[in-house]
């Protein structure tokens, strides 16, 4: 592949809020495009990137779905994501990978809670993005709101592409600002065929202002429509779309488009859009790799030539056996090559090579820098990993995996079906970072642990529908964390045995509480003979584990910095074993926190929910009972919009109890915004008040 074929792919994801269309966008760039010849409706159970049954009997998307397709000389290798809350890793990790991403707002809704949380993802990888406002024939449709909403919610200057010809149900096509004709989408082909014509003249007038409001947006971008601009000139069209992919590429603006994909109307020109203004593997900056061992950075770009460099973002269970979706940076991957896991020091050897099409695949020889593709044979690489040249081996930044709040308890009914659980749990986890199992010390029970009720839901149907795996299941109950009230010092003794030889180790530790927030820090000091940089690593990661089991509850400890002040060596004697610090380390934690009063943190969601006017009453006593904290009303159309903070504790089986206050109207999205201390009840409940 020649760097002039790398320049016309496009990676890109479609990112929303659960319900604004995503799946519905993509099966129509499916069959636009001539990947597909039927288009699949989510509603119908159809939908070619919602293949799990899960998806199908839900309507919602939750696993993200690689697929590939051609438009024009381009090839979009392109991410479905999911847009529930409990499958935010799956944005997570698409997200670390892709150069762009179509975000898509509901034209009736606007931007809602997970847009708000998938466009921060977006911005922490600097993703360029172009938008979609769908479901423009929807009756309260209004893109001047979404304009507003993306201004006022996520910071977001946006480049508004098209006028709406028509609204709400007479929304027929779009006025395109740039070529200055209007588009209208044929329903005797499902809106294949694009059908262009001159604006008609009442809208004439609308066309010359917004055009000339694009032309402004344009101009902070490009010297010579910054001078047509000033002088009053009317700006070509190819001129506008140099501007506007600069400020694109850079994420300083958001081209915005109209559309209704469900009605098979507007797909057409976001495809162009990606194409014109989207980056290609050659448009991003170099990438920063760190060398094992030393840390030492190195940059390199996207070449075909250069050594292997391939970031592992998610990892698929198929039969026992690991489907792995690789993001190729740099180089090439070939079927039979060996490959060097530099985030685990393993070794790797590619069996297949694929190209994805949802769950289809497509066998290929060879894939080159800037290609996303699937391998088998990765046997012990996991979510976040880089696969490398073992020759030269570098270390990609990971993957930012958010912590799981909700666990629950299961046990397996029969025999046959304890003898496998465990072992299929393990399939979960590999491909799930969100996803954790452990066992109760105390009562023996398999402990699942995710991101939210549907999280484990879909996990306990996955067991019994893909493994025939029957368990049954507790209350799903809240993953609680510990932390300090006040600064402990403690000095540590620790003796081990070896070789029925006794090696004693010393570490004095502070423990200081730390901001909600903060997480866990550890501060070492720096190596001095005999203590070595690789004891004190050990005595790290000691640390950091000890903090994991917690101290009293066996909840994980946050919010807190560990610092070893000394590690104490008599003079001339030989520097503690790497066993005798591990174990002082350990137990120096756990002793020290329990001396610091620790108290309980439970996890507060965010919470939005929409009911109507008449209903508002009772759902905000309910949310009253429920300790929530109302931060804000809002009026959109009939209904209510309430923004609020309530705890995870409270909120299991909620959409039972809202539906019942709302005749059936209300609903409602959160998200996990922290930890606060959790109340007295909650404290004396687990020994801590």
């Amino acid at each position: 592949m020649s760097a002039l074929d790398v320049s016309h792919i496009r990676n890109i994801g479609i990112i929303s809020h659960i319900d604004a269309g995503k799946t519905t966008v993509t099966e129509r760039i499916l069959f636009y495009s001539g990947e597909t010849h039927k288009m699949g409706e989510v509603h119908d159970g159809q939908a070619v990137m919602d293949w799990m049954p899960q998806e199908q009997e839900r309507g919602i998307t939750i696993t993200a779905s690689a697929t590939s397709c051609r438009w024009g000389d381009n090839r979009l290798n392109l991410i479905d994501t999911p847009g529930h809350i409990d499958f935010t890793i799956e944005v997570e990790r698409s997200v670390r990978v892709l150069d762009g991403a179509v975000a898509i707002f509901s034209a009736v809704e606007g931007v809602q809670p997970q847009s708000e949380l998938v466009w921060r993802q977006a911005d922490r990888y600097r993703v360029p993005r172009v938008c979609l406002i769908n479901k423009m024939d929807r009756m309260g449709a209004e893109h001047g709101h979404v304009l507003a909403h993306m201004a006022q919610r996520l910071g977001a200057r946006a480049a508004l592409l098209q006028l709406p010809l028509g609204t709400e149900a007479a929304f027929s096509g779009v006025i395109d600002l740039i070529g200055e004709e209007l588009l209208t989408f044929s329903e005797q082909d499902l809106g294949r065929t694009v059908l262009r014509a001159p604006v008609p003249a009442e809208y004439r007038e609308a066309l010359q202002q917004a055009r000339l409001e694009l032309t402004e947006v344009a101009a902070d971008f490009d010297d010579q429509v910054m001078a047509d601009f000033l002088e009053g000139r009317k700006v070509a069209a190819a001129d506008l779309h140099r501007a506007l992919r600069k400020g694109t590429l850079t994420c300083q603006i958001f081209p915005v488009l109209l559309g209704s994909a469900l009605r098979n109307k507007g797909v057409q020109p976001v495809l162009d859009a990606v194409c014109l203004y989207l980056p290609s593997p050659l448009d991003l900056p170099a990438m920063v790799g760190r060398r094992p061992g030393s840390g030492e950075a190195e940059r390199f770009t996207c070449d075909p030539d250069q050594p292997l460099r391939a970031l592992a973002f998610k990892v698929m269970a198929e039969e026992g056996r690991r489907l792995t979706y690789l993001r190729i940076y740099s180089g090439r991957v070939k079927t039979g090559a060996a490959l060097l896991n530099a985030s685990r020091g393993g070794n790797e050897r590619v069996r297949h090579l694929f190209r994805m099409h949802a769950h289809r695949r497509e066998e290929v020889a060879e894939a080159l820098a800037g290609d996303i593709v699937a391998v088998t044979g990765c046997q012990s690489t996991l979510t976040g990993d880089t696969l490398c040249d073992p020759a030269h081996p570098l270390l990609l930044e990971g993957v930012s995996v958010p912590e799981p709040v909700v666990s629950l308890a299961v046990e397996a009914k029969g025999v046959e079906d304890r003898a496998h659980l465990l072992g299929t749990l393990e399939f979960f986890q590999w491909e799930d970072p969100t996803f954790r199992v452990h066992e109760d010390k105390e009562t023996g029970q398999t402990i699942l642990t995710g991101m939210g009720e549907l999280h484990l839901e879909i996990v306990i149907d996955r067991l019994r529908r893909e493994y025939g795996v029957q368990v049954k299941t507790g209350r799903p109950r809240v993953v609680y964390r510990e932390t300090l009230r006040r600064e402990v010092t403690r000095r540590e003794f620790f003796q081990a045995l070896a070789d029925k030889r006794p090696e004693p180790a010393e570490l004095l530790l502070r423990l200081t509480p730390l901001p909600r927030g903060a997480g866990v820090r550890t501060v070492l000091p720096d190596p001095a003979p005999p203590v070595t940089a690789e004891l004190l690593a050990a005595v790290q990661q000691s640390l950091l584990d000890a903090c994991s089991g917690g101290s009293l509850t066996g909840y994980a400890l946050t919010d807190l910095e560990v610092r070893v002040l000394e590690v104490p060596v008599e003079p001339g004697a030989p520097a503690p074993s790497e066993l005798a610090l591990r174990g002082a380390a350990q137990r120096g934690v756990v002793l020290a926190a329990r001396e610091g009063a620790p108290m309980l943190l439970e996890p507060i969601m965010k919470l939005e929910l929409e009911a109507p006017t008449e209903h508002l009453g009772k759902v905000l006593g309910g949310l009253q009972q429920k300790r929530g904290r109302v931060e804000g009303l809002d009026r959109r159309g009939e209904l209510e919009l309430v923004k609020a903070t309530v705890p995870l504790a409270e909120m299991f089986g909620y959409m039972t109890e809202l539906r019942s206050a709302s005749k059936g109207r209300g609903s409602y999205t959160m998200e996990f915004q922290g930890f606060e201390e959790a109340p007295a009840e909650v404290q004396q409940r687990f020994g801590l008040a």
